[in-house]
């Protein structure tokens, strides 16, 4: 191929087989999947790590995963150390793929020394895979969206 007739995928060419591997390890201990998390904690006990909503109080209340703790993004200085155990690795979420709170309180906690993934799709992607979550109303769930989760709910598969 010459220049002129590279595709814009390969433009740019794929790295090096372990380059791309160290990257996508590194990736994995970045980032939780989202029917992994519902997995460790439907698993009962402890699951290891502990859920961190990163989103406002009003976010919150309109639904949030069921045991994860409300630390908006913006307080994760002043109070991570009040609310969380520093020896528990934190799961942080916020909307979704859209939104970088969870991004952002992921830093600011391992900047306080936390170990730290931010769980990916967020509470969005929570819901549309059909998993429970709460309200101040009570327990709530939908359907699983076909488009993010297999007919028979759960796992990815992947």
């Amino acid at each position: 191929m010459t220049a002129a007739t590279v595709n814009p995928v390969l433009r740019t060419p794929p790295a090096a087989p372990a380059e791309a591997a160290a990257h996508f390890r590194a990736s994995l201990a970045f980032h939780a999947d989202v029917s992994d998390v519902a997995a460790a904690l439907a698993a009962g006990g402890d699951a290891g790590f502990v859920v961190l909503d990163s989103r406002s109080t009003a976010a919150w209340d309109q639904g949030h995963v069921p045991g994860a703790v409300h630390l908006p993004t913006a307080l994760v200085p002043e109070q991570a150390r009040r609310l969380l155990d520093p020896s528990v690795p934190v799961v942080t979420y916020c909307w979704g793929p859209g939104c970088n709170g969870a991004t952002r309180a992921a830093l600011a906690l391992a900047e306080l020394g936390y170990q730290v993934k931010e769980m990916l799709g967020g509470f969005e992607y929570w819901v549309r895979e059909g998993f429970e979550f709460e309200t101040w109303e009570g327990h709530e769930r939908r359907p699983p969206d076909p488009l993010t989760a297999p007919a028979s709910g759960g796992d990815c598969g992947c």
